[in-house]
């Protein structure tokens, strides 16, 4: 049963973050992964009054908005993108009314609050599912999701050849009522996650009544979970090839990126737009170019799509320019503004990413040269945030945190871990509770310990160790991001300048300003462009108007 809301937000509770139309056209957002952030009440697990209480952090870190993942109703069987009942949420976090002072408290420190939604699929556990299943084949229930009979004499191969992004077969068959094997459903992901049929006007009507539910409690977005998946090529015919995993992102497969998606979102917006506030749509759309990315960020549709292809980019100067110029090129003819991105919660932090050989993928189990992986996380940091767009932030990433690579087997959660032949199963280590203070039993995550082991290591890359040392990566971020809001020609616009560099440097112009940045081995000689705003590392700037730019470092320039 759904809990109760709180009245609905006031147009009042959201004049201080609605006073600039467009926000997030070059918003930083942070995005908060809610069990690993702090915990209030020391079970070990993090919760919303937890995320309530570093809000002043955020503020001051100085991001624009923050990006909460699940925090719904949910059995956890995928750490709540497996959702029980999508008004509720769940009690490891809280309630409706911690919900409520969240949404309140950010917005009175100017900072806005995007949740995520997750409709390609629910819980098993979901009240549709779970009647779907006792009333047995027939049950209108069922097509509201993708329940088929199977093939073979008797029924016992899947529908189809679909193979879940977990591992193993995309397709469950269940025992009917009456304990006899019946129909098979399709789940993209885990068991536990029966895809929606959104070709069922009942799903639609559910999930726009949904988005009113919490834009009336004063949200400002909406964080779309496998924003691609929604819609499945009809007749769900078989893609005739195994281990399909590795054909994600290469092509439009039967169950990912159909064009039919597209009028869901067309009619979302619609909802949307009934809002004041300037309230958003992102986009998480694994596709296989940037241009059909666009399609997702067109003017009737989503504000803004993650722009994965970026995040994949090897630290490189050719790669990275040939991504931002094929970027840019494929949002404005849209009129959306580029992502950017470097870590989130289902890939490996890009300190580590960074400090390992390029072509290992987004998800990486050796730690790899520690100090080359922050050293390149620090300068790629900078560049991400010079760029026109917005960037997005995964929380302890301004800490410079690792993964964690060595967590025991015993200890890990991921569901991709315990099925074969699908993902790594191995994100589990950017999801380690970030440490706020040197000591204590979590690092001044909670009073009880943390859901997943910290590093001996953790307290001096905590909050606490960082704060007001000069060089920390901590404050490396502040005052990357203060700068930024203070120049007008960071993070605005759509193109960038570039400016003739040595090989592996990339340098661009952007009205008085330049970034410079050196992917390669060894130090480069570079114009000095002006007075050095914020650098990523040490740059010596000589008489004659050159600069020595250390290998792996980003240097800021203002025109004097």
């Amino acid at each position: 049963m759904s809990q109760h809301s709180a009245d609905p937000a006031p147009t009042s509770a959201l004049a201080t973050v609605a006073d600039r139309r467009d926000w997030w056209r070059d918003a930083v957002i942070y995005q908060v992964y809610p069990r690993s952030f702090a915990d209030s009440n020391g079970d070990g697990m993090g919760d919303l009054e937890g995320v309530r209480s570093r809000l002043p952090y955020l503020r001051d870190l100085g991001v624009d908005a923050v990006w909460l993942s699940p925090f719904y109703a949910s059995p956890q069987a995928d750490a709540g993108y497996d959702v029980a009942d999508y008004r509720a949420v769940d009690p490891m976090f809280g309630n409706l009314l911690d919900a409520d002072a969240l949404i309140r408290d950010a917005h009175d420190l100017a900072l806005r609050i995007i949740v995520d939604l997750v409709p390609n699929h629910s819980s098993d556990q979901h009240e549709w599912f779970k009647r779907a299943l006792a009333e047995g084949p027939g049950s209108p229930l069922r097509e509201r999701y993708h329940f088929r009979a199977g093939k073979g004499a008797n029924g016992e191969l899947p529908p189809n050849d679909w193979e879940s992004i977990f591992g193993g077969p995309a397709w469950t068959r269940v025992t009917e009522p009456d304990g006899t094997p019946g129909e098979w459903y399709l789940h993209l992901f885990a068991p536990e996650q029966p895809d929606f049929n959104w070709d069922h006007p009942a799903v639609g009507d559910e999930f726009r009544s949904i988005l009113r539910f919490w834009l009336d409690m004063g949200v400002d977005g909406f964080r779309i979970d496998v924003a691609h998946g929604l819609v499945k090529a009809d007749g769900l015919p078989d893609l005739g090839s195994h281990d399909q995993v590795k054909l994600l992102g290469n092509d439009v497969m039967p169950f990912f990126d159909q064009d039919g998606v597209h009028e869901v979102y067309r009619a979302w917006r619609i909802v949307l737009d009934e809002y004041a506030g300037d309230r958003i749509f992102v986009a998480e759309a694994w596709t296989p170019t940037i241009e059909r990315t666009a399609n997702y960020v067109r003017p009737d549709e989503l504000h803004q799509a993650f722009n994965f292809q970026y995040l994949s980019t090897h630290w490189d100067a050719a790669e990275l320019r040939s991504c931002v110029d094929r970027t840019l090129d494929a949002m404005r003819p849209v009129g959306a503004p580029a992502t950017w991105v470097l870590s989130n919660h289902d890939v490996t932090r890009h300190a580590t990413r960074f400090a390992n050989r390029a072509g290992l993928g987004t998800q990486i189990r050796t730690a790899g040269d520690r100090e080359l992986g922050l050293r390149r996380a620090r300068a790629a940091t900078l560049l991400m945030l010079a760029l026109p767009g917005s960037a997005y932030l995964y929380q302890g990433e301004e800490l410079g945190l690792p993964d964690v690579v060595d967590l025991p087997d015993e200890v890990r959660q991921d569901p991709a871990y315990f099925r074969g032949a699908g993902q790594d199963g191995f994100r589990d280590g950017c999801r380690v509770p970030i440490p706020w203070t040197r000591d204590g039993s979590s690092y001044g995550f909670g009073s009880g310990g943390s859901w997943l082991p910290q590093p001996s290591g953790w307290g001096e890359l905590s909050v606490e160790a960082q704060s007001g040392v000069a060089g920390s990566t901590l404050e490396l971020y502040r005052s990357a991001l203060a700068v930024r809001s203070e120049q007008a020609d960071l993070g605005a616009g759509d193109r960038v300048e570039w400016l003739k560099a040595p090989e592996g440097v990339l340098a661009f112009r952007r009205g008085a300003f330049v970034c410079t940045t050196n992917t390669g081995g060894e130090a480069a000689t570079v114009p000095a462009h002006g007075r050095v705003l914020l650098a990523s590392g040490e740059v010596t700037v000589t008489d004659d108007g050159e600069a020595k730019l250390p290998a792996d470092t980003t240097v800021w320039w203002i025109a004097d």
